[in-house]
């Protein structure tokens, strides 16, 4: 059973330290090093965990990092897990359900994807998404523990840590766009055709990660804010090929754009107390 799989990696978790997070993020490709920000109480690698999925990708090292920005604790996801690599859509969202049954009321997503609408170099606030690509997380024998069987998604992206986003990038003279999020399943990038498909269904960027994420996270009941790193045009609208390596080396270039991440998660704790 799910819960008891997750109840396992808690469990081992709790041995090596009892530290209480308020707040999680996870970081995408080539955003791991915002880690750094994070004055680390406990580091916890991914092989230490019974059965938890472990990233493949280049740019994604695996580790929790717990500790504190500025006053506020939490709990940073250096590395995530996708589906393309093989796992089940329960394994890849495992981590946010543990980290969710840690403490974490709040969960940042970041990640780098393919520009629709905008092109390399923006930085957008996800909105809202479109998940019709990739198969729900929520499929199966629902975790009554964490959540109800039919969960509500009219507002996945919490309207309130959207306005703090905006607010806290205005002031700290960072550009950001807002704009819809599609989830592919990849690991193949997206043929001109389809990225045709999903402008007409209203994307703004596409890339292999956060909705499901997402929808597990407003599943067990965290307020959810997430941004892309549009590190590309996608398919058909840029004149060079796509490579992985140009993904990572663009979303590097984000990492002092992405320091607002401390403000906002700053600012969200004085807010809320």
């Amino acid at each position: 059973m799910e819960y008891e799989r997750i109840k396992k990696c808690l469990e081992v978790i709790r041995k090596k330290t009892d530290f209480v997070p308020d707040t999680a993020i996870v970081l995408g490709s080539g955003l791991g090093d915002f880690a750094k920000e994070i004055k680390a109480e406990a580091i916890i690698e991914y092989n230490d965990l019974p059965d938890f999925p472990v990233s493949t990708v280049e740019g994604h090292s695996g580790k929790f990092i717990m500790g504190y920005i500025g006053k506020v604790p939490v709990i940073a996801m250096q590395g995530r897990v996708h589906y393309y690599e093989g796992y089940s859509m329960e394994s890849v969202v495992l981590p946010i359900r543990l980290m969710s049954m840690l403490g974490a009321k709040t969960l940042f997503l970041t990640n780098a994807a393919g520009g629709i609408t905008y092109d390399a170099g923006t930085l957008m606030l996800i909105t809202d998404h479109i998940s019709s690509f990739v198969p729900s997380p929520l499929r199966g024998r629902n975790i009554d523990e964490l959540g109800v069987r039919f969960p509500d998604m009219s507002e996945v992206y919490d309207r309130e840590l959207r306005e703090l986003v905006v607010s806290v990038a205005r002031e700290s003279g960072v550009d950001i766009k807002e704009g819809i999020y599609l989830q592919v399943s990849g690991p193949n990038y997206e043929t001109p055709a389809e990225i045709r498909m999903y402008k007409q269904l209203g994307a703004d960027a596409v890339g292999m990660s956060t909705v499901v994420e997402a929808i597990a996270a407003r599943h067990a009941g965290m307020r959810v804010c997430a941004m892309s790193c549009i590190t590309n045009k996608a398919a058909g609208l840029g004149e060079k090929e796509l490579s992985h390596d140009d993904v990572k080396e663009c979303a590097i270039s984000f990492q002092n754009n992405l320091k607002i991440l401390n403000k906002i998660i700053e600012n969200n704790n004085e807010f809320k107390s």
